[in-house]
């Protein structure tokens, strides 16, 4: 940083500086409890439309940052592009979710394609380009993929599964042809996130929301190989990148996803044990969580003790304070307003 730049809170803390007052920003950010993102997304000719509209994205991407003022946009997007460039048929169906066309069986993953067709996302890549062009210069850009396991569930299932039971049978039946999805993942999540990078991203986070599901051994396996594959691919590229894993529920597998895959940070979930993260994480990367999504739609004096609790646990370290997942549709605005004075007012 020279003498005449901004400071960027979101940044020092990645580079191993904490901060007083820990930088904030929510995942899911930009979205439904927003008027002005519910605005934006009746002109969109569906989610995907929206996600691949670069003006309309980089619009909602910009829309939380005008409103709270966070250390950090994340473009939006979501993390099915990649099987979307893959050729693979995606789409939204309103209050069911993605629908994919199930790769279940070995004979259907021979047919899957092995390389993407990154032009398909040039739409993401411009969003970022957009959407840096307009910050200011103190606020950091994220840019982000799905984990190859988390993706696999639903490309395997076709949809979302209470424990994505489809892919960890096909897992455990066929672990061949289900490594030929992980490993096609792997390479396409290397190279979106250095498109991202190249975009204007300033770091970049895998989100492996289904990482919890997993026993110790398919957790190695499955989750933090793929992850220590894509962070050591990114930095033969790109050497600085910093980068955050979410291994949401990892637990006390948490440490040994920080020791393997050489993430710059890790996303907690609300459950996490302090203790074990203090003792065994935050000496080694910085942390970023982890209030319930629930405690702020709750409001009041319970979110006041949620905001506190997260405060006294961790910012006596690096903490990026953030949700424990992502903010629910039904979250009242004057709820984040206030977490967000909190959390500004803090100083330790």
């Amino acid at each position: 940083m020279t003498e005449n730049s901004p400071a960027r809170p979101f940044l020092e803390v990645l580079s191993g500086c904490r901060q007083p007052s820990p930088p904030l920003w929510m995942m899911r950010q930009a979205g439904r409890y927003l008027p002005e993102y519910r605005e934006v997304r009746a002109r969109a000719d569906g989610f995907l439309d929206l996600c691949f509209t670069p003006e309309l994205a980089a619009e909602v991407t910009l829309q939380p940052i005008r409103r709270f003022s966070f250390d950090a946009a994340i473009i939006f997007s979501d993390i099915l592009v990649i099987p979307y460039a893959l050729g693979r048929a995606v789409r939204f169906e309103a209050g069911e979710g993605p629908r994919l066309d199930p790769l279940d069986t070995p004979a259907k993953i021979e047919g899957l394609n092995t390389v993407a067709d990154f032009a398909t996302l040039e739409p993401v890549y411009e969003a970022l380009r957009l959407v840096r062009a307009e910050l200011a210069g103190e606020i950091a850009l994220i840019g982000f993929c799905g984990a190859p396991w988390t993706v696999a569930t639903y490309m395997v299932a076709g949809h979302g599964t209470p424990d994505q039971a489809p892919a960890r049978m096909l897992a455990y039946r066929h672990p061949e042809a289900f490594a030929k999805i992980i490993d096609v993942l792997v390479e396409s999540s290397i190279h979106h996130l250095l498109g991202q990078l190249q975009a204007g991203a300033d770091a970049v986070q895998l989100f492996d929301t289904w990482a919890g599901v997993l026993s110790p051994r398919e957790f190695t396996r499955w989750s933090v190989e793929p992850t220590r594959r894509i962070v050591e691919g990114v930095r033969a590229k790109a050497p600085g990148a910093k980068i955050i894993g979410f291994p949401r529920g990892a637990g006390a597998l948490l440490s040994d996803y920080v020791d393997a895959t050489g993430v710059d940070a890790v996303s907690i979930d609300w459950t996490a044990a302090p203790s074990l993260i203090r003792d065994e994480i935050q000496s080694k990367v910085a942390v970023q969580g982890n209030l319930d999504p629930l405690a702020l739609i709750a409001g009041g004096n319970a979110l006041d003790q949620a905001v506190d609790d997260v405060l006294s646990s961790y910012a006596s370290g690096r903490l990026i304070f953030n949700l424990g997942h992502g903010i629910q549709p039904e979250t009242p605005i004057a709820h984040v307003e206030q977490m967000v004075r909190r959390v500004r007012d803090f100083r330790g």
